[in-house]
């Protein structure tokens, strides 16, 4: 399923599901089927389709949206191995603790933003008639140390525009991470139709590539 696409549901039960799983993150079947007070031969019928569809599927035991923005590429650099991919429910808590220690000194406001909206929501991945984004991220040992972030607001003028954060932890910059990082964001807006890309990095240049 393309991020920045519309989404069309042919039944309203079929489109609870994914609007449940789309604000409250991969959720376990029976959580869902309960919350939404929905009979379990129905539940079962509406999830069969909206998995056929590609537009949720299941892993350890939980729904969630159905997107696949490429395979994991390793990389190494002066012994420092690392891996950039698709950032996945699990890594909300050490995406969210990167953010907010690469941006200690407030500069980076937008990353700021970012860090408040995620921890609130509780949500990595967003597709709705609001908004879609995803993050990218790189890992050090499975831990998250740097982070590519890529928002597009559903309005008409912006259809076509995406804004970008990206940023690594102070003890990993140098090794080129960010720079992979910001390559594979763009190369994923690239494949999603996107125009133009805002990158809101913090207000000079210096600064800026410090991040990285």
């Amino acid at each position: 399923m393309e991020l920045t696409g519309d989404i069309e549901f042919d039944h309203t039960g079929r489109e609870d599901i994914y609007e449940y799983v789309e604000s409250n993150g991969a959720s376990r079947p029976e959580e869902i089927r309960r919350a939404l007070n929905m009979g379990e031969r129905a539940f079962g019928h509406h999830t069969a389709i909206l998995k056929r569809n590609g537009v949720l599927e299941e892993a350890d035991g939980k729904l969630r949206i159905a997107f696949d923005a490429g395979a994991e590429k390793e990389f190494e650099a002066d012994d420092v191995a690392f891996t950039i991919r698709q950032a996945r429910e699990e890594d909300l808590t050490g995406l969210v603790g990167a953010i907010r220690e690469a941006i200690g000194g407030g500069e980076y406001v937008d990353a700021e933003s970012v860090a408040d909206v995620v921890d609130s929501e509780g949500v990595l991945l967003r597709h709705n008639e609001l908004e879609a984004r995803i993050f990218f991220v790189a890992t050090v040992n499975s831990d998250v140390v740097g982070w590519v972030h890529l928002k597009n607001p559903k309005l008409d003028k912006l259809s076509h525009t995406a804004e970008l954060t990206v940023g690594v932890l102070e003890e990993y910059r140098g090794y080129g991470i960010g720079s992979h990082l910001l390559e594979r964001g763009l190369e994923w807006a690239g494949t999603q139709g996107f125009e133009r890309i805002y990158n809101s990095v913090p207000a000079t240049n210096e600064t800026a590539i410090a991040f990285l």
